[in-house]
């Protein structure tokens, strides 16, 4: 049997996929040792490119050749307006980061390449660009999610940014955005490997920032 699209995208991405799932970062969030001071600063950056994921999800909703598909999609726009806005603003306020305080800190360099290459996927108006970009960025916090130990750490800080990535809803999205980049990504195979490629490495570096 060949090898998943998908699963051949992962495999070319070492050592960024590993280094990203298994990275100092989730492991000490997931054990609750995660000092403040790095939650915080992940967190502000985190949230700052909301704005432009929100705007590929809507190119992939616009792109995308499936009724059902486009159903999917729009209930993750859901997810990410409320449940995972709402989780950041209670985690602002539990580490006493008021607006002001966090409009001070400037974009690191991989927040901005997440900005970028999100905003380039949507330009594209490819369906496989947007769905590369989205499946590495749900795929990857899936895999590290689904490895944290139980119990989940005491402090929702920790435990619901857990949980917003290993629910059996979050498991079915990534199991669709897969199957939806096996179907469509071979067609346009360099596009979407070179997406994919460029959104694991974001990742790893993303996470490495935080201890900056």
């Amino acid at each position: 049997m060949a090898e998943r699209f998908t699963e051949t995208l992962r495999r070319e991405s070492e050592p960024d996929w590993s280094a990203a799932v298994g990275h100092r970062f989730v492991e000490d969030l997931c054990a609750g040792t995660l000092p403040d001071p790095v939650l915080a600063e992940y967190l502000i950056q985190d949230h700052r490119f909301i704005d432009s994921f929100l705007a590929l999800l809507g190119a992939a909703v616009a792109t995308s050749d499936s009724f059902a598909a486009r159903l999917r999609l729009g209930r993750f726009v859901g997810v990410i307006s409320g449940e995972e806005n709402t989780y950041f603003l209670r985690a602002f306020n539990a580490l006493s980061l008021d607006e002001e305080a966090r409009d001070k800190v400037p974009d690191k360099a991989p927040t901005a390449g997440f900005k970028a290459i999100m905003r380039e996927a949507a330009a594209t108006r490819s369906y496989a660009a947007a769905l590369a970009v989205l499946t590495v960025a749900e795929w990857i916090y899936l895999e590290w999610a689904m490895r944290a130990p139980r119990p989940l750490p005491p402090r929702f800080e920790h435990a619901e940014w857990i949980t917003l990535h290993d629910n059996p809803d979050f498991r079915d999205l990534v199991a669709f955005l897969r199957a939806e980049l096996d179907r469509v990504g071979p067609a346009e195979e360099k596009t979407s490997r070179d997406f994919f490629r460029r959104t694991v490495k974001l990742e790893r570096e993303f996470f490495d920032a935080a201890f900056d």
